[in-house]
């Protein structure tokens, strides 16, 4: 029953996120070039819902954590690094546009050097943390979750920013990854030693 119950419900929430972000956002970037409250408002409870997810899956007695010392370190420190990510980044960037309804010149200022998504990178440094800490199936389900939710965001907001700032857009994505660029520099290094 529980595994119909999170089953259902990752797919209910796939595609709602999945309305609100190629639907709502789209279109308000494309009318207006900026998201509306209403379209802010969408986002973050597609964000919030996915974070209550876990009460899906985590066991009743969830403040006891039933793992070994080493898991309790990662989780806490992953967690820690990734919420400290998400608030750097958004402090960088402003609040009005990490939420998206504020559209003016494209900035990279700190963390947007390194990756074109800190926020998206942070969160989801929390999100396996947390992860750790209950390990499961259901846990690991939960993080790839996160990942379909946020790749799609992702997508939505590089089409505005594209449609926006053009070949300044299009050049950064050359010179900053989406996500993770030391994985990328790693893997590139190694093909090219082959």
């Amino acid at each position: 029953m529980l595994l119909a119950v999170y089953l259902i419900s990752a797919l209910v929430l796939l595609i709602a996120s999945f309305v609100v972000f190629r639907i709502f956002v789209r279109r308000d970037y494309w009318r207006k070039g900026r998201l509306t409250p209403f379209s802010t408002f969408l986002e973050v409870l597609i964000f919030a819902l996915h974070g209550t997810f876990t009460y899906i899956y985590i066991p009743s007695d969830w403040p006891v954590l039933h793992i070994s010392p080493l898991l309790n370190v990662i989780g806490v420190i992953s967690m820690g690094g990734g919420l400290a990510i998400v608030i750097t980044a958004m402090v960088g960037l402003g609040l009005c546009r990490s939420l998206g309804q504020e559209a003016n010149a494209l900035k990279q200022p700190g963390l947007y050097r390194a990756t074109r998504n800190p926020q998206i990178v942070g969160y989801a440094l929390l999100v396996i943390g947390y992860a750790a800490l209950w390990p499961s199936w259901f846990a690991l389900g939960w993080v790839a979750l996160y990942a379909a939710i946020a790749h799609t965001m992702v997508l939505t907001e590089e089409e505005h920013l594209r449609n926006t700032h053009g070949q300044e857009y299009v050049q950064y994505c050359k010179q900053v990854p989406r996500y993770l660029g030391f994985l990328m520099k790693i893997a590139h290094e190694e093909t090219r030693d082959i």
